[in-house]
């Protein structure tokens, strides 16, 4: 990877430096101008960084020190093929909430003996193949669902290997629409039902109890609300064991937040030796920790390149009109989310910086990326969307019939495409015209 030069003073620091960063006033992904690759592939693009992948995965390599701990990728960030395959590669198991993406771990050469499967609406289909599969365990959101499993195990002379994700009812003081471990959450059994759900999970047939789970939310910053959560899962561990069912394993979910714009990313090494330290102290320091990161370790590592289609300077505001829509990137407008953006050149010279809202092709009044953000503009240049490598793709669509982007990842010098952008014909080849009357 080329290293990165100083940063002109008109020019930020990429929250993704040093993987994004500034070279002679271009912006360069590892060792490979973006604008290069905007040429190349066209735009909208996303572009993410192999090392960047890398390094995030190290952090968690890091802090777990060689301790009894799984990390199982939350692929539903971001789950092309090459990065399931990186993070398979590195030793990662995979946190999956469907069939399809089963599918996808198994396609990227992933290993199903280390796949915990989420999600509150598992359907027959699915379970059936996460049974053949060999998953490592279900982790289950309703008495509901234990019996259904049971049923289907049972079909199909299989067992079931589970952990009952638990609702400890704590805030996660995030956003109410990634916040998951609250009473009104859809997510989870109630901590005070959950010792019954196990004695009947220990009844059933087809079921093997292997561990605990609990998730209770994303984008987490701080430390405490997942020590408030382990204090309950530790009480209720203690509970089952007096009831002669012990555990496997304990997992703690996902959540560690990232730098959008100020953000001060928790310390994994401090929450993990913590963890550590709290089951030790109660006697469950045999207990294999489970982690399910998913943005932590996709987020910063990839951006959203886009074209300024039109600059329209109205009475009231200013607009940046871009090819990128919400259909590229949803999280401005679903969570009111902070994404950076970044100029992909040093401004023309005489081009005067404005305000601008930056805005997109769909014909929604919530298709905006970013809002009143200052920035030297003409027509045709490219922008940078920061932290896009997290529920940007995976998250996008097809509205006003427009093809999902390219995908590219660059690895030092070299850059692969690894996902052909959609054409038009094929976002309705699918679509059966009827006979007519």
């Amino acid at each position: 990877m080329s290293q990165p030069t100083s940063v002109p003073a008109s020019l930020p620091e990429p929250v993704g430096a040093p993987y994004f960063h500034y070279e002679h006033g271009e912006l360069h992904a590892e060792g490979v101008p973006v604008g290069d690759l905007a040429r190349q592939h066209g735009s909208p693009l996303y572009v993410y960084s192999r090392a960047a992948l890398r390094a995030a995965w190290q952090r968690f390599e890091d802090a777990i020190d060689g301790r009894n701990a799984l990390v199982c990728y939350g692929m539903k960030a971001n789950s092309n093929l090459a990065v399931l395959r990186e993070f398979a590669r590195l030793g990662a198991g995979f946190d999956i909430v469907s069939g399809g993406e089963l599918a996808r771990v198994q396609a990227a050469g992933g290993d199903p003996g280390k796949v915990v499967f989420s999600g509150v609406g598992k359907q027959t289909w699915e379970i059936e193949a996460a049974l053949r599969a060999g998953v490592r365990s279900f982790n289950v959101e309703s008495v509901a669902e234990l019996r259904h499993l049971s049923a289907t195990a049972t079909r199909l002379g299989l067992t079931a290997p589970v952990s009952l994700r638990v609702n400890p009812d704590v805030d996660a003081h995030t956003h109410p629409y990634i916040s998951t471990g609250l009473k009104e959450n859809k997510f989870g059994i109630a901590i005070e039902e959950a010792e019954e759900a196990y004695r009947l999970a220990a009844a059933l047939p087809g079921l093997e109890i292997v561990g605990v789970d609990c998730h209770i939310g994303s984008q987490l910053t701080e430390i405490s609300p997942y020590l408030d959560a382990l204090d309950k899962l530790i009480n209720l561990i203690d509970a089952l064991a007096a009831d002669g069912i012990r555990l496997h394993h304990l997992d703690i979910g996902g959540g560690v937040g990232i730098r959008y714009r100020d953000e001060q990313p928790l310390s994994l090494r401090d929450l993990l030796d913590e963890v550590f330290l709290r089951l030790a102290a109660r006697g469950h320091g045999g207990l294999q920790l489970v982690m399910e990161p998913g943005r932590s370790l996709v987020g910063n590592a990839g951006i959203l390149v886009t074209e300024v289609l039109y600059l329209k300077h109205a009475e009231a505001k200013n607009f940046a009109i871009v090819d990128a829509a919400m259909t590229d990137l949803i999280r401005p407008t679903l969570y009111d989310a902070w994404h950076g953006v970044l100029p992909v050149r040093t401004p023309s010279a005489g081009c005067s910086a404005k305000l601008y809202d930056i805005v997109g092709p769909v014909c929604e009044s919530g298709d905006w990326l970013a809002r009143d953000r200052e920035l030297a503009l003409r027509q045709g240049d490219l922008l940078a969307v920061e932290s896009a490598g997290a529920y940007a793709f995976v998250m996008s669509s097809q509205y006003n019939t427009r093809p999902r982007a390219a995908e590219v990842l660059v690895d030092g010098a070299q850059a692969y495409l690894i996902r052909e952008r959609e054409q038009v014909p094929q976002l309705f080849a699918g679509e059966i015209l009827p006979p007519d009357a």
